[in-house]
């Protein structure tokens, strides 16, 4: 049996999994962010209370390893045995902002394209010009926990904190020019190398046996990504909830002059593309507040496609499948009350979907074969549906698709072939054919052409 941990940004979650694949149990505590225009923190106290409280929950005598992911860009200080000595600055935390221009000009070839405001460089010079101490990522935080020590971080935190995933090195003349010293960065891993031991004392707190493994893990999106078992090329996992994420497979790294598209390293070889769009499921609560969304997603099966869509983003700036810091909202078509708007988001938001897999085709990553869907949005079986229909491949639910399960498929392969161990757990609950869709077709056409004469994508 195998654990998988789970550090969200509303929840730590943790789930005991076996050989076959089979959940044996759950468990989760909330968490408290603090919000403040640009700034989102986390106290990382919060995060180990959390962690211990739901490993106890599931752990057994039996377990064999652990593994543990979190939210991309997510990123705090350390003493040098791992414990936090500063609040995590969150993947969203936007107050380093002004950091960027200092970043680019320290390397303008690695990060002119390639660098935006949330990533976790430009908040670890905010962090470390106001504190001191060693650079971490959330996941090895709640790692040096439990085998009580330090550890390195893997390639898929390290991403956004700068580390280069072809040399696999951490830039250090760059560094240099920008005043960060080496000696604060943390070694880099591949994930599912062993990070150390659960360590006794730990071991009684939250019943996971002494000695017990804990492997380097993955960000959030890469967990779900392994949950869903799209990790062989022509395989995407689409991730919808409040915002829209694409993961899938490429044998040689697609590079994208945009800055839209970034590649994990795949645990087994090769690459992970994709991206995230600031679109999802949270323009429905925004655009629609104390909308029965269950009540209108019923009403929308039976009206079905609409000749209407909205591009739905509730602020100003569009990161994927394009790059345009003036992006805003429009609508196409008439809308002439809740239930048309509901189903125009939707619309719209499979019309990014789409786009996006056209963005990734164009630059060099395989045909889509398969698309496994995940995130809340998969509640909505109307929402599937038109999924399956706009991009015109068959859509797969996973069993167990979050990001914890991914981190037990990730343990269970003890540093050995990820894929070959998602083969043998991860099942799909159902498969969704596609329907042609004609109107869908045209209004897909004229929503491009919409962006384009508005000059979002270049």
């Amino acid at each position: 049996m195998w654990i998988g941990v789970d550090l969200g940004t509303q929840s730590v979650r943790s789930v005991l999994v076996d050989a076959a694949g089979t959940v044996l149990a759950r468990a989760a505590r909330s968490l408290t962010s603090h919000r403040d225009g640009a700034r989102h923190e986390q106290d990382p106290r919060e995060w180990l209370a959390a962690v211990d409280a739901t490993l106890a929950e599931v752990a057994t005598p039996a377990v064999q390893g652990v593994a543990i992911c979190s939210t991309s860009g997510t990123v705090l200080l350390t003493d040098e045995s791992g414990a936090p000595t500063t609040p995590a600055l969150m993947y969203d935390d936007a107050r380093a902002a002004d950091y960027l221009d200092r970043i680019v000009k320290a390397d303008p070839d690695r990060w002119s394209a390639a660098m935006q405001p949330t990533w976790a460089l430009p908040k670890l010079l905010w962090l470390l010009e106001r504190h001191s101490g060693q650079i971490a990522h959330s996941a090895d935080v709640v790692a040096a926990h439990l085998i009580g020590g330090s550890v390195a971080t893997d390639t898929s935190h390290a991403l956004k904190t700068g580390y280069d995933l072809i040399a696999d090195s951490w830039p250090v003349d760059a560094f240099d020019r920008l005043g960060l010293p080496a000696e604060l960065l943390p070694e880099v891993v591949r994930p599912g190398v062993e990070l150390g031991r659960v360590y006794a004392a730990k071991a009684q707190v939250t019943g996971v046996p002494a000695g017990t493994p804990v492997y380097a893990g993955m960000t959030d999106g890469c967990a779900a990504q392994i949950a869903a078992g799209a990790l062989s090329p022509g395989a995407w996992n689409s991730v919808l909830g409040t915002t829209l994420v694409l993961k899938g497979v490429s044998k040689d790294l697609l590079a994208d002059p945009t800055g839209a598209v970034y590649s994990h390293r795949h645990p087994d070889g090769g690459w992970l593309p994709g991206g995230a769009s600031n679109t999802g499921a949270g323009a429905l609560t925004k655009m629609l507040p104390g909308a029965d969304l269950d009540a209108l997603d019923r009403a929308a099966q039976e009206l079905g496609a609409i000749d209407a869509a909205i591009y739905p983003i509730t602020g100003r700036g569009e990161r994927f499948p394009f790059v345009a810091p003036t992006a805003e909202r429009f609508e196409l078509g008439d809308l002439p009350d809740d239930l048309h708007r509901y189903c125009a988001v939707l619309q719209g938001v499979a019309f990014i979907e789409k786009l996006a897999f056209e963005h990734l085709e164009q630059l060099g990553a395989e045909p889509v074969r398969s698309v496994s869907l995940t995130g809340g949005a998969v509640r909505s079986g109307y929402w599937n549906q038109l999924r399956a229909d706009v991009l015109g491949v068959p859509v797969e639910l996973p069993a167990a698709a979050d990001p914890a399960y991914g981190m037990a498929v990730l343990a269970a392969s003890a540093g050995g072939s990820v894929t070959e161990t998602a083969v043998r757990m991860v099942r799909v609950d159902r498969v969704i054919e596609p329907r042609p869709q004609e109107r869908l077709t045209t209004l897909y056409g004229e929503f491009v052409a919409e962006l384009d004469r508005r000059g979002y994508r270049g």
